[in-house]
């Protein structure tokens, strides 16, 4: 037997190394398992590597018929990067209990890349071998045709085994491979069946998720594992045309946690694409897209496609999109993950700045978005930010079982106040300005004109500095520009806050023609939320605007600004 986790720790090694071409969010997965193995014994850390787990999986794949196209062996040859997943997935194991630390696999990557013989081992290795009695296994996807694809290289690696069929009393069919020795099934599933009563699956595969139109399958698949010790979603897919969808969701999520935005340690993941700024017709970068470059994907056929692509916007895009695995319509994230997450203290505290100027920016909120307060101050050519977020209770229950945010975990953790009922109590808002403006001296208080009405009049009714504020360049581009500047040369602190850097890395930023910017979602109905990230340009906005301007002054009129 091959020393199956030694080539996958090499295959890390080697990719951030550079001696294998790979792109950001593959080094980030290769570097999050390095770490991980540095880590396994220490006392906080909940999870193990199991070489066995990890070495079984792969010989049990390797000992499968190639059942499609030309190979050089009769028999599967897991090449590097393909052993790596398997290690990952199935090595990892939690120290509570045994079982499998990943619940959910989000694998994306070109077209040809070899993902439908990879999927299909695995999914024959969980009915078989992976512990579990009557393992239920559903190929999934929105389309009865697509559901079929994995489930028909598995019945007929299944048909070409004899030894695997009666070492496991395994039985073929034309819409079902049966375990007799353990009960259980792969069959195939899609969007309308999927309703059906009595999903109970072991390991659901959901191919090509980028096809999927909505959640509805998705959900479905992913609430029905309740009651398994060791459930696994597995999501392989190329990349789409757009960029709203669960398909997208599930890519942003794994961003986060390569990125360390958000922790989650029961889900995998890896992207193969090109970085930002690649040129797409250098062969030279193709591998980022195509591990199995040379092997499954033909390098001749791919310079075709290029060729192609040169000469057709048509083409173009295809090639793009299934053959570098690059979203269409996308866009960047505004600030840098990295150097923003070097701009949190989490040291600092709010009583430390008691006394001393400060202003707030608050974007209100009612049932389905995220309210958001941040003070900031200045010292000594710094500026710092605070920020607290408030949602609804039932919202957050709501949320709790999905992958768009963490506001439960969030909210636990106390950096998300959450009010009763279904809609978030502005008083408990207008009771944390009026405290802030009592600890400290609040020079301006900024409210996005949304829904802020009756607080500006409760505030400007004591006196205190209320000035409404509408979201638009003439009012937001200064203060953001000043924002990405200090990020960029760290003249910006603050507390760490989670929810405050997710919303950072939500962010991405229209470029006017004539200089401005203005920071936004990346689709209006996007539930990736920014609304700290509004109120933290509009403080900054506040403490860097002239001192005693008139109420009435023309010039604030044209930037949308109303002090009251």
């Amino acid at each position: 037997m091959r020393d199956y986790p030694g080539i996958a720790e090499q295959y890390c090694r080697d990719v951030l190394a550079g001696t294998i071409v790979a792109g950001k969010w593959t080094r980030l997965a290769c570097r999050r398992h390095l770490r991980d193995l540095e880590r396994e014994g220490d006392a906080g850390f909940g999870y193990q590597f199991s070489a066995w787990h990890a070495s079984d999986v792969c010989d049990f794949i390797e000992k499968l018929p190639h059942v499609e196209g030309k190979w050089a062996s009769p028999t599967i040859a897991l090449e590097p990067w393909q052993v790596w997943l398997l290690v990952c997935v199935f090595g990892w194991r939690r120290k509570s209990d045994g079982g499998r630390r990943f619940e959910q696999s989000y694998v994306e990557v070109a077209r040809k890349n070899a993902k439908s013989a990879l999927t299909s081992g695995v999914s024959l290795y969980c009915l078989t071998c992976d512990g579990e009695v009557g393992p239920q296994i559903k190929t999934a996807a929105t389309t009865g045709g697509q559901a079929r694809i994995v489930f028909d290289v598995a019945s007929k690696m299944a048909k070409a085994t004899p030894d695997l069929r009666e070492a496991f009393g395994l039985e073929v069919m034309a819409n079902s491979v049966v375990c007799h020795q353990n009960n259980g099934s792969i069959q195939p599933i899609n969007a309308k069946s999927s309703t059906q009563d009595g999903l109970n699956p072991h390991l659901t595969v959901v191919d090509e998720l980028h096809a999927h139109k909505d959640r509805s399958l998705f959900d479905v698949l992913r609430s029905a594992t309740g009651a398994r010790k060791n459930p696994l979603m597995w999501m392989i897919t190329t990349a789409g045309y757009s960029t709203i969808g669960v398909c997208y969701e599930q890519r942003d999520y794994l961003c986060k946690v390569l990125e360390g935005v958000v922790e989650d340690d029961s889900y995998f993941g890896v992207i193969y694409t090109l970085d930002e700024g690649d040129n797409p017709f250098d062969e030279r970068v193709w591998p980022k897209a195509n591990p199995n470059l040379n092997v499954s994907v033909d390098i001749a056929k791919m310079q075709a496609y290029a060729r192609q692509a040169k000469n057709s916007p048509a083409s173009e895009g295809e090639f793009r999109t299934k053959r570098l695995n690059l979203w269409q319509n996308s866009h960047s994230t505004w600030l840098s993950i990295e150097q923003w997450k070097a701009c949190a203290e989490k040291s600092l505290q709010l009583k430390d700045f008691s006394g001393e100027l400060a202003w707030i920016g608050v974007d209100l909120a009612d049932t389905n978005d995220v309210a958001a307060l941040v003070i900031v101050f200045e010292r000594d050519g710094v500026h710092h930010a605070f920020a607290r977020f408030y949602l609804p209770e039932d919202l957050v229950e709501i949320c709790a079982h999905r992958t768009t945010t963490h506001y439960k975990v969030w909210a636990d953790q106390g950096f998300i106040t959450t009010t009763r009922g279904d809609f978030i109590d502005h008083n408990a808002i207008e009771q944390d300005i009026r405290a802030l403006c009592e600890s400290h001296q609040v020079m301006s208080i900024r409210l996005e004109h949304y829904g802020s009405a009756q607080i500006a009049a409760n505030l400007m009714e004591d006196g205190l500095p209320v000035e409404i504020v509408h979201k638009k360049p003439e009012t937001y581009s200064e203060p953001a520009k000043l924002l990405e500047a200090w990020v960029e040369i760290r003249k910006f602190r603050f507390d760490g806050n989670p929810v405050l850097t997710w919303m950072a890395s939500n962010c991405v930023v229209d470029r006017r023609v004539n200089g401005s910017i203005l920071p936004k979602k990346e689709h209006k109905d996007s539930p990736k939320k920014i609304d700290g990230i509004d109120a933290l340009i509009m403080a900054i906005g506040a403490s860097t605007t002239g001192e005693n301007r008139s109420a009435y002054d023309s010039d604030d009129r044209a930037e949308g600004i109303l002090h009251v």
